[in-house]
């Protein structure tokens, strides 16, 4: 059968995982958004008609005969409500990450789907990326040895924090998630993954160090358009999204964020207004800039991952070492480096680009999303939930890691997790 989607949400994920749910042969039949034009767009792009987009979610709850399963890409802290309604109409539920903030509407949304007996995954795209394939497929053939511990960075890039975690929705605790939550959920879920063992203990240091009224230099206002000394601010918004203008694939993000209209016109209205021409140094978030995890796992490996605003945006960096061998992955090849060959060192490259992976589900090389988006649709298809990398329980224990992360830095000790 074709997989019919209600798509919660139209902002840029929504937007993206409606492609994704076409491409691996599923439609959009409903749409739920508040915003119109970002509805709109979404139902143009589909073929929806108008008396299939609402509102609200809770509009599409008398009307399960459109779709047969839900995307639900609302702000992080409405995951749950959704969720557990739609579960218990026999709606099958594929979530972006994180599933919620809090660990009692996570394991309230797995109760849910699990009395339901609806299929249920979380966008964990880590898991699905061909990268991570190859790194599997070679610790599996022992090219490494037993894995010894992991070093794993999140490069967030500094104008992308500025724009999601300082001026952004995600800037907050108490209005989304912590930066880990909202950033790195799915880094830990993915090194459990890969490590295949569940942290035992767990212990987590960072803070908000730059990104505060302390560090506001002299001369500044509080909108990047009034700035006496906006050309010499690394986050000008004013630079960072003109630049954006003409540039297809940044008008659609992050610009697409900033003002649904792409011109300059209303760039600088958006600017004059809104929360994306705010000075960084004169915001009300409170989420951390910087922070370190370090993971014990319970079959002896140990990892630290470390997500910082204070890169350029790239790839996430990650070294895996092994009593042979270690492999470094920088998302776009792989490179094994062998102790057998010493001293001579034995160095193989896997260009993750080159290698066919179709045969796994994913059908866009190097998008975890659309594996993860496709072996979803699969499953509800044909019953076989095989190609979900990530269900309900695995997603509930990795967001107990960052909950366990988040208890341990605010009390600067040791969490206990087994």
């Amino acid at each position: 059968m074709t997989v019919r989607v209600a798509v919660l949400g139209a902002g840029v994920r929504g937007w993206e995982h409606g492609g994704r749910i076409r491409r691996a042969g599923g439609v959009v039949t409903a749409i739920a958004e508040p915003v119109a034009e970002r509805r709109e767009r979404l139902a143009a792009d589909h073929g929806v008609p108008a008396d299939n987009c609402v509102g609200h979610w809770r509009d599409l709850l008398s009307r399960t005969d459109l779709f047969d399963a839900v995307l639900i890409t609302t702000q992080d802290a409405d995951h749950a409500e959704p969720c557990v309604r739609f579960a218990g109409l026999g709606r099958h539920i594929l979530c972006e990450k994180p599933m919620a903030p809090t660990e009692p509407d996570a394991a309230r949304m797995v109760e849910a789907v699990s009395r339901a007996g609806v299929v249920f995954a979380v966008l964990h795209p880590l898991r699905y990326m061909p990268y991570t394939d190859v790194i599997k497929d070679l610790v599996r053939d022992g090219r490494i040895g037993d894995i010894v511990s992991v070093q794993n960075l999140e490069p967030v890039g500094a104008w992308h924090f500025a724009h999601s975690y300082v001026r952004g929705n995600w800037r907050r605790e108490d209005r989304s998630s912590s930066l880990l939550m909202a950033k790195c959920c799915h880094d830990l879920d993915w090194l459990s993954y890969l490590i295949e063992s569940r942290p035992a203990r767990v212990a987590s240091f960072g803070r908000l160090t730059h990104f505060t009224p302390a560090n506001r230099p002299a001369g500044a206002a509080d909108r990047c358009l009034d700035c006496a000394v906006e050309a010499d601010c690394p986050f000008s918004a004013v630079r960072i999204y003109g630049a954006c203008l003409g540039d297809r694939e940044r008008e659609h993000w992050p610009l697409g964020v900033v003002t649904p209209a792409r011109t300059e016109q209303s760039l600088r209205q958006a600017l004059a207004d809104g929360p994306y021409g705010r000075c960084v140094y004169a915001c009300d978030n409170d989420v951390v800039d910087h922070q370190v995890v370090a993971l014990d796992y319970a079959n002896g490996v140990t990892a630290t991952h470390t997500v910082t605003a204070f890169t350029e945006m790239d790839h996430r960096q990650t070294r895996i070492f092994g009593a042979h061998g270690y492999l470094e992955s920088d998302g776009q090849r792989v490179v094994l480096h062998e102790f057998r060959a010493h001293p001579a060192a034995r160095i193989t490259v896997v260009d993750v680009a080159d290698r066919a992976l179709a045969d796994r589900g994913i059908i866009d090389h190097g998008d975890g999303d659309s594996a993860a988006v496709a072996a979803f649709l699969h499953a509800v298809d044909t019953g076989d939930t095989s190609r979900i990398r990530s269900g309900p329980r695995e997603s509930l224990d990795s967001h107990r890691v960052v909950w366990a992360a988040e208890q341990a830095r605010h009390s600067g000790g040791t969490v206990a997790l087994l």
